[in-house]
């Protein structure tokens, strides 16, 4: 899908609705950043927010674009991220959810989005949500076309903290109808001892809270997951290459038997 109006959102100046690293990458990996920035088009004024707000995980998945953009060059897996917060628009939500635009997120009122007119939620969509799942669209279609194996893998991250209840998971694996990937995935990271993995914990991927995955993986039958890791420990850069290392090791072990075709039974 074409993007009709970008020049009523994004000035010559303002960063691209999304980002695309490692197109030709050799890896069967295709990764995902959905909430990769808390940037705001300069036509929303900050949607009305103090920057302490827009620092907040309201805003964005602190810590998931270093560790996405390290996992991209450990792996050679192209990467796509989108550009803007999600509090502008959310490029994880289906267009029809009640969170696609926040009008409130953990307490705090987002201004710029209350009572918005269809006309202005199709603007967002058409500026942001289209071109980033355009973009992955192309890719994997490509993919296809050129018959490459793809396991496609979003790279979120969730807070200590939520709802007054403290979250002891250092990551979690978020996974609906593929069965396969999500658990392989565990119990390759179950073998460091001292981590806490969570089984569709803190989330789970559904249709009416997730887009990525279900549209872009279920749909097509790829092998895929949602990965989670808590944002208190990717506070630096070290340690987002630490857990970029760490899940890429995962992804190695786990490659040969997600990408396995289907075991055929043998003829009596």
């Amino acid at each position: 899908m074409t993007d009709p109006v970008p020049h009523r959102w994004l000035e010559p100046d303002e960063s691209p609705s999304f980002s695309a690293h490692n197109l030709d990458g050799a890896s069967p990996c295709v990764l995902l950043c959905d909430h990769a920035s808390n940037r705001v088009p300069r036509r929303l004024a900050e949607l009305g927010l103090p920057a302490s707000e827009l620092g907040r995980h309201i805003a964005w998945d602190l810590g998931a674009k270093g560790v996405a953009l390290e996992l991209s060059r450990l792996l050679d897996a192209p990467l796509l991220m989108s550009g803007y917060s999600r509090l502008v628009i959310d490029c994880n939500r289906p267009l029809a959810a009640r969170g696609s635009i926040p009008e409130t997120s953990d307490g705090t009122v987002i201004t710029a989005n209350q009572a918005l007119p269809a006309e202005e939620r199709a603007a967002r969509a058409a500026a942001l949500f289209h071109p980033y799942h355009d973009a992955i669209r192309a890719l994997l279609d490509r993919r296809q076309a050129e018959a490459r194996p793809t396991l496609l893998v979003s790279v979120h991250s969730f807070t200590d903290r939520f709802g007054g209840k403290s979250r002891p998971w250092h990551v979690g694996l978020a996974y609906h109808r593929d069965r396969q990937v999500g658990p392989a995935l565990i119990r390759a990271l179950r073998r460091e001892p001292e981590l806490c993995v969570g089984d569709n914990e803190p989330y789970a991927v559904s249709d009416d809270s997730d887009y990525s995955i279900p549209v872009h993986g279920e749909r097509r039958g790829l092998p895929c997951t949602l990965i989670e890791m808590r944002q208190d420990l990717l506070g630096d850069e070290h340690a987002q290459h630490r857990w970029a290392q760490r899940l890429a090791d995962a992804l190695r072990a786990v490659l040969p038997e997600v990408l396995a075709p289907p075991a055929r039974e043998s003829a009596s």
